[in-house]
C-alpha cells in the first residue's frame, strides 16, 4: 500500500494555514504556538525551524522533543474520521494537530484545547 501523502508534506507548506484560520477566528500566533508546543515539545526556535527547513510532516513528528501524554486523551471528529480510531501513529498524530488547531478556532478555552484537568470543587 502505498504511504500517503501528507507524510511527505512539508509541515511549512501547512503551517500557514493554520495560522490563517486561527488569526481569522481571533486567536493569536502565540496561542497557536501554545498548541503546538504543548503537543510536540518544540518551542518557538523549533517551530521557526521546522518551517524555515521544510521538513515533511514525517520528520516533523519523528524529531519532535516529548509528544505530550495527554495527546492520547484527544477525541473527536476531524475529516469525517475519529481520531481516537485512527491506526497509524503517523497520521493520528497529523490528526491531533488538526483537531487542536480546529478547536483553538473554534474559540474553546485554551485549556479545554490543552486538556488540563480542573480539580473538582470540594
Amino acid at each position: 500500500m502505498a504511504e500517503h501523502r501528507i507524510f511527505a508534506m512539508p509541515f511549512a507548506s501547512v503551517y500557514p494555514h493554520y495560522v490563517t484560520k486561527v488569526e481569522r477566528k481571533g486567536r493569536t500566533v502565540a496561542e497557536l504556538h501554545e498548541v503546538i508546543t504543548w503537543l510536540t515539545g518544540y518551542d518557538e526556535a523549533g517551530i521557526a525551524a521546522a518551517v524555515a527547513d521544510d521538513r515533511s510532516f514525517r520528520t516533523f513528528f519523528a524529531d519532535a522533543p516529548a509528544m505530550h501524554p495527554a495527546a492520547v486523551s484527544i477525541s473527536g471528529m476531524i475529516c469525517g474520521i475519529r481520531v481516537e480510531e485512527i491506526e497509524d501513529p503517523l497520521m493520528q498524530q497529523i490528526r491531533w494537530m488538526d483537531k487542536l488547531v480546529d478547536e483553538l478556532a473554534k474559540g474553546k478555552p485554551m485549556a479545554k484545547v490543552l486538556r488540563w484537568e480542573v480539580p473538582a470543587a470540594s
